[in-house]
């Protein structure tokens, strides 16, 4: 025997005599994806244990989901049609409530209301007027009544005719038409002054609508036109926030929102401010599921159903940080159905500490 040649008991068996030319080769290749299966359950394991561990973290009457803040935005409009003259506010300013933010061009009201005021001038002259020649038809008046006396003194005395008589009651007639005539141009006259002045008034309003002010407190977020444009009624020159009403919508399942109640105590955690829990509280809770079907029959699809639940911040912690409010920040909002349950560490101080900044929206 060749020194090269294996012994028999040593040599690899004959794969083609073992019927194993297949099995063989099937088995190694299945090897790598077994171990990568059992790579990826492990780490579904961990992070589900991370998870669970988490969430676990949070007492039992505590519940929460995620969010994005936002804030009610107003928008200042024109109420008529007009071209914009002045523009007196820029993104980013805080404004008051009152103060002027815009201007539209009010020349032709301006006119209209000069009219206006000449014609309660006009009226005002023809009550003066009128008023003069009443006083002439009263004097006339009266000597009319002292003629018609004495005609008929006389006619009763035998001494005057009855044709100076029936004279004498025509001009009384006469004259007291005229003065009653005379009362009701007065009259027309001061009406005439009063819708004057009515309409005065009128377009005095119109053109306070012109000059567009700002409704409440709060930053300008956008500028929508520029000074020269022409705008339809109702044109929107800016956009502001409500800085009185910040909050958080947040989705529930159905045995958590149940849980909820209406001013129930809720901390707001932003992504952008870590650590800083801004105190708020329920202040909405829809009365219908979203995200399934109208028709639910298995009690898989019913815990499904998903609630909105709106969280709102304190309105006098945002008037302290007015100038720093703005929308769009996401983050967690945690609500604690129990009151009995105390906050954790890390959230118990937000009834205590001032609200934090609120990072613009980009």
């Amino acid at each position: 025997m060749s020194r090269l040649a294996a012994p028999a008991e040593a040599r690899a068996p004959d794969p083609v005599a073992a019927g194993t030319v297949m099995a063989a080769p099937a088995r190694r290749r299945w090897w790598p994806w077994f171990g990568m299966a059992a790579l990826v359950i492990g780490a579904g394991a961990g992070g589900g244990d991370w998870w669970l561990h988490r969430v676990a973290a949070l007492p039992a009457g505590i519940a929460f989901s995620n969010g994005r803040l936002e804030a009610d935005e107003i928008d200042i409009a024109t109420k008529f049609a007009g071209r914009v003259s002045e523009i007196l506010a820029e993104e980013g300013d805080l404004v008051r409530a009152g103060q002027v933010v815009a201007r539209l061009d009010t020349r032709d009201l301006a006119a209209q209301l000069a009219q206006a005021r000449a014609m309660t001038d006009q009226a005002r002259q023809a009550i003066v007027q009128q008023q003069a020649t009443l006083v002439q038809m009263g004097s006339q008046l009266k000597l009319t009544v002292q003629q018609l006396q004495r005609a008929r003194t006389l006619a009763g005395q035998g001494y005057g005719t009855l044709e100076l008589l029936d004279q004498r009651q025509s001009q009384f007639n006469v004259a007291m038409g005229a003065y009653h005539e005379t009362e009701a141009g007065i009259a027309a006259a001061m009406a005439g002054m009063e819708a004057a002045t009515h309409n005065a008034d009128l377009i005095q309003v119109n053109i306070a609508d012109n000059t567009l002010v700002a409704p409440k407190d709060g930053p300008i977020e956008y500028r929508l036109t520029n000074v020269g444009e022409v705008l339809a009624a109702g044109g929107k020159v800016f956009t502001m926030l409500d800085v009185t009403d910040v909050y958080m919508d947040i989705f529930l399942p159905t045995g958590t929102a149940g849980q909820v109640r209406f001013g129930d105590d809720a901390v707001i955690l932003l992504d952008a401010l870590p650590g800083q829990p801004i105190p708020a509280s329920v202040s909405f809770i829809a009365a219908k599921n979203e995200f399934t079907p109208k028709a639910v029959e298995t009690r898989s699809e019913r815990d499904k159903l998903m609630f909105r639940i709106r969280v709102r911040i304190d309105p006098a912690l945002l008037r302290a940080h007015e100038s720093q409010v703005r929308s769009g920040l996401p983050g967690l909002a945690y609500i604690r159905t129990d009151p009995n349950t105390a906050w954790p560490a890390s959230l118990q101080s937000a009834a205590r500490v001032p609200a934090p900044a609120v990072s613009r929206r980009p």
